[in-house]
């Protein structure tokens, strides 16, 4: 690093902070990302990587994937709280099986304890905090009993297997977020509302969407008055029920599919240590040689002004489409 960076970095560093902790970047802003660092301060990427390693060092950021890097939420909550989020931002991941979401606690009640004091719900709030915290990958009966404190035979009086548990899970986060009483009266809005509540529980939960199978659907309880939600809603202003189930899958699928990429990226960032905007900036190089062939001219004005992948933006953008395309059905 040049002399003249090293200064810069330093000063990039403080101004950052400063905005964090007076506010004027709340939990889950997000900052400048390495290319707004570099075209507002005019350093290098390298510099500007930095810049961003050493906040995330600091624990004043973080970064989420399809997002990009937000200040971080650095209150700890005590233990037996639940982590909220801001509303539309991912969770702060739990760390340990008692930061959990208390429909988790509440489960528990329902379920009561077993045989040696262990309770369903207890397992199940175990398991969701090992996914939530490292990915589904990480959930194994023998974890979960390591998290518990107790022998792993133990957990099959309360659950059959791992399917059994996975299923489990997904009824209770999916629990945690049940729809209104009663829908908008304007399908648009009724349909779009709760596209985009599954679309924060996917947020939340980025194990979520891969665990859910369109082909092989669990029987998740919780799950079903989405599905009942949006068929009631679209067969009310004319459609059939076959073309509105056919309608309500094809939503369904839609924010699953953008969300898959969230645990993807979380195991890739976890292999590689780089995040998604850092790595990114390894393959500029090789793309910006790619593209100087003059082969592909509008890739190169966009990759000139540049783009920010925020999978919030492109969910929103592409469920406004597809609502456009459903509209003339149920305007006919």
């Amino acid at each position: 690093m040049g002399g003249q960076e090293g200064p810069r970095y330093g000063r990039i560093v403080a101004e950052l902070r400063q905005r964090i902790e007076t506010g004027q970047l709340a939990p889950g802003d997000r900052v400048p990302s390495t290319r707004e660092i570099t075209r507002q301060w005019g350093v290098a990427m390298a510099t500007a990587t930095r810049v961003l390693t050493e906040l995330r060092h600091e624990g004043l950021v973080r970064a989420v994937p399809g997002v990009g890097t937000v200040v971080a939420e650095r209150a700890v909550a005590p233990a037996g709280a639940a982590v909220v989020a801001p509303a539309g931002a991912e969770a702060e991941r739990p760390v340990r099986a008692a930061r959990v979401a208390p429909v988790v606690a509440v489960r528990a009640a329902e379920a009561g304890p077993g045989p040696g004091g262990l309770a369903l719900g207890r397992i199940v709030g175990a398991a969701v905090a090992v996914a939530d915290a490292e990915g589904l990958a990480a959930v194994s009966m023998r974890r979960v009993a390591s998290e518990l404190g107790v022998a792993t035979m133990s957990l099959y009086r309360h659950v059959a297997d791992k399917d059994d548990l996975l299923t489990r899970m997904m009824d209770t986060v999916i629990a945690a977020r049940p729809l209104p009483d009663e829908p908008p009266a304007e399908w648009r809005e009724a349909v779009g509302l709760a596209a985009r509540q599954l679309w924060g529980l996917f947020r939340r939960h980025p194990w979520l969407a891969p665990a859910l199978s369109m082909t092989r659907p669990q029987v998740i309880v919780s799950a079903l008055p989405y599905s009942e939600w949006t068929l009631a809603v679209l067969h009310a202003h004319g459609l059939d029920l076959q073309t509105a189930f056919t309608a309500h899958l094809m939503l369904l699928n839609y924010a699953r599919g953008i969300a898959v990429n969230l645990e993807s990226e979380r195991e890739a960032e976890a292999h590689s240590g780089l995040d998604s905007e850092a790595w990114m900036d390894t393959q500029e190089p090789a793309l910006l040689t790619t593209l100087s062939s003059g082969r592909f001219p509008a890739l190169s004005r966009l990759a000139s002004a540049g783009y920010d992948l925020d999978l919030d933006a492109l969910f929103e953008f592409g469920l406004h489409r597809l609502l456009d395309g459903l509209a003339p059905l149920l305007d006919a």
